[in-house]
């Protein structure tokens, strides 16, 4: 009887063991994925970059994030001579470095002039002693250039806010030589995303908000489009209202549909694949396989930066899910399993997507993504 308890002890000891083995395990391999598909979104060698210096680098990524055609707005320090400074020394005076962010964007879709001018509503351009709450060099605002088109598209847009006469005081805001940028610690990477509130404190704290109100107002003519004014303005109570219970049990509650019994699963049209709820953009017809899960799957994102991914923990082993940004809807979950080129495969649920068709796309306001199906149209043209 003793030897029985022993060997049954001894039993689930193992099996405890195994359980937290299986679990650190699929914890690392979770984290792995999130980074090997992070790194293959982020094709930043196909865009332009913009650097700016505004003071604090965690508000000046937000209003970049959300303009169509800017992919990423990453936070560092820029123009100093010391290598790889950390933030301690930058934020201490001790380095010739100041906040900055480095705008990653699409010159096909939105212009250095527009970032210059979205610049501008941004920063107390007649301050040179720091910006707003944070004072010191460090804190300073500029317009660092990468070539001569960039100097000349600067000085014309600084020149053009001096003529409007908008400020009493001298425009001061130096244009600078670009040198060099270091990115700055993982954690004030998207900080308003990570930390809402802290971000909102400190920002209404800090008086920016309150002088950028003071001297722009929407009567102001800057008529770039948004990402936030097009997706993160939609009216969700009103959309959940005519959205079926599967629909909000996948999308609000993180639920999963059944397989080979949803929409899209074995959809062949050519479309592309848009939030359900806020009809961001998501995935395209052309990325997607079939995996034989009985979901809709895709080799990649159709807009990375729409796309957000978590580690989830619901079940026994950890996982990578992904959700939407604007509408944060829960869209299903990435695995490794897939083929090339990405080798990862986005498991989706269908109830949480809606399928524009081609022919739908233009008049949806889709019109920018036609140009994925140019050889299929050149096909049916003959």
């Amino acid at each position: 009887m003793k030897s029985k308890k022993v060997w049954a002890i001894a039993l689930i000891a193992i099996l405890i063991v195994a359980y937290v083995g299986l679990n650190i395990w699929s914890r690392a391999g979770s984290e792995q994925l999130l980074q090997s598909a992070a790194y293959y979104e982020k094709d930043y060698d196909e865009l332009a970059v913009a650097t700016f210096a505004g003071g604090c680098f965690w508000c000046m990524e937000h209003p970049f994030e959300h303009l169509v055609g800017v992919k990423d707005a990453v936070s560092g320090f820029a123009g100093g001579e010391e290598v790889n400074p950390a933030y301690k020394d930058v934020a201490s005076g001790k380095t010739g470095h100041v906040e900055a962010v480095q705008v990653y964007y699409d010159p096909e879709l939105i212009s250095y002039e527009d970032l210059l001018e979205v610049y501008w509503r941004q920063i107390d351009p007649t301050d040179d002693g720091g910006s707003f709450v944070d004072r010191g060099f460090q804190y300073t605002a500029a317009i660092f250039y990468h070539n001569e088109d960039e100097r000349r598209a600067a000085e014309d847009s600084k020149q053009a806010l001096i003529d409007s006469g908008k400020f009493d005081k001298e425009i001061i805001t130096p244009i600078r030589r670009f040198t060099s940028f270091y990115r700055a610690e993982e954690y004030h990477q998207d900080y308003y995303k990570k930390n809402p509130i802290r971000y909102k404190i400190y920002r209404n704290g800090s008086g920016r908000d309150q002088f950028l109100s003071q001297y722009w107002t929407e009567d102001d003519d800057l008529t770039l489009v948004t990402k936030m004014s097009r997706y993160e303005n939609v009216d969700k109570e009103a959309v959940l209202a005519t959205l079926t219970e599967l629909q909000i049990n996948v999308t609000q509650a993180d639920g999963t549909e059944r397989p080979f019994e949803n929409e899209y699963w074995d959809n062949k049209d050519a479309g592309i694949y848009v939030d359900i709820v806020s009809g961001e953009p998501l995935f395209s017809s052309t990325d997607k396989y079939v995996s034989g899960t009985g979901w809709p799957s895709f080799v990649k994102p159709l807009e990375p930066e729409n796309i957000v991914m978590r580690l989830d923990n619901n079940l026994l082993t950890p996982r990578v899910e992904i959700r939407s940004k604007y509408a944060d809807s829960h869209l299903g979950h990435l695995f490794d399993d897939g083929p090339e080129p990405t080798g990862l495969r986005y498991c989706m649920n269908s109830a949480a997507l809606r399928f524009v068709p081609v022919a739908e796309m233009e008049a949806e306001g889709y019109g920018e993504y036609l140009s994925l199906f140019d050889d299929m149209m050149d096909k049916d043209e003959n």
